[in-house]
């Protein structure tokens, strides 16, 4: 009942921005000041008037762990393509072999030597959701003792070629087996305050967004703190193609080339919805939105779209993460 719940009857509770109360009233000044933001690499740096100390985090995404053992054997036939596709990888530093365990143990490592104040874990941490990897994962960053914040990819929750539509799909596995990486929050939906700064996680996993998320946005803009958006899916940036494709006006089933070796269904006929279009306009429309921080498409890029920046990373899967600075902004 309590699995029911939280994905069926929870949205409403959701908009209180969870059980910590992360977000506060709205500031009196509603601005965001001054900020710049440099970005070397995997190394990002933002620099704001409203940030007063100093501080980092460490951002994940696109591991693709696959390890599973006898309980996963009922679903050999949906997570066999998947499970195969990174069994080994080169290091994105030094062009080593390696794999996924190594690079996310090897990740954490550096983030608790690194002293970071949170770690975000932007999706497809999982391939599929093994109950073996999920188990691993949860007790590694219990062992690092750092906070931290999880929200899906389109691989997480996907047993390539199960009956039903993906919002169907996304809220049967999260149900079923992420829950315990959302330590009790809203899965499609969460924040964390570290010094001032909101971390807003939504869940884009299959490229939209609902209603509720869109008010939840509002409702993190409306503080007037400086707000930093985490979604696995990139938001559409003019000049790039269906990878960034939350927001892309060139999204629909048309376009849509990978549904059949994914065995999913396709995307939406006419397109976005209404709400998907009025999110990425309010988002980069925000005064106090100072980045955003997305995975998906396995590679470092920066886009700047009104101002506001928007970094992907490279696959955990082969090392890869972002190191992340918050710093005052220079006198």
């Amino acid at each position: 009942m309590r699995r029911r719940f939280l994905l069926k009857a929870g949205l409403a509770g959701a908009l209180s921005f969870g059980p910590r109360q992360y977000l506060k009233a709205k500031s009196d000044s509603g601005t965001s000041g001054k900020g710049s933001f440099s970005m070397d690499g995997h190394r990002l740096g933002f620099y704001h008037s409203e940030i007063k100390e100093s501080f980092n985090i460490m951002m994940i995404s696109d591991t693709h762990l696959f390890m599973n053992d006898e309980r996963e054997e009922p679903f050999r036939q949906y997570s066999g393509r998947m499970a195969g596709a990174y069994n080994k990888t080169q290091h994105f530093q030094t062009g080593i072999d390696t794999h996924p365990e190594e690079c996310f143990s090897r990740s954490l490592s550096l983030a608790k030597e690194n002293g970071v104040d949170l770690i975000a874990l932007i999706g497809d941490i999982f391939s599929f959701p093994a109950e073996a990897a999920i188990e691993w994962v949860t007790g590694k960053l219990r062992e690092t003792g750092i906070p931290f914040i999880y929200t899906s990819g389109n691989h997480d929750w996907h047993y390539e070629g199960m009956t039903g539509s993906m919002e169907s799909l996304r809220q049967e596995w999260i149900s079923k087996r992420l829950l315990p990486m959302y330590q009790g929050e809203h899965p499609l939906m969460s924040t964390r305050e570290i010094k001032g700064v909101l971390f807003v996680a939504i869940d884009n996993s299959y490229y939209e967004i609902v209603p509720e998320q869109l008010t939840y946005l509002n409702q993190a803009i409306a503080t007037g703190k400086p707000v930093v958006l985490m979604c696995h899916i990139p938001m559409y940036m003019p000049g790039r193609g269906l990878g960034y494709g939350c927001g892309h006006p060139g999204w629909s089933a048309a376009s849509d080339r990978n549904y059949e070796l994914e065995r999913r269904e396709p995307w939406r006929q006419d397109g976005h919805t209404e709400t998907t279009m009025l999110f990425h306009k309010t988002l980069f429309d925000a005064p106090n939105v100072i980045g955003v921080l997305s995975g998906h498409v396995h590679r470092y890029s920066l886009d700047v779209f009104k101002g506001i920046p928007q970094i992907t990373a490279d696959a955990n899967a082969k090392g890869a993460r972002l190191d992340v600075a918050f710093d005052p902004f220079p006198q």
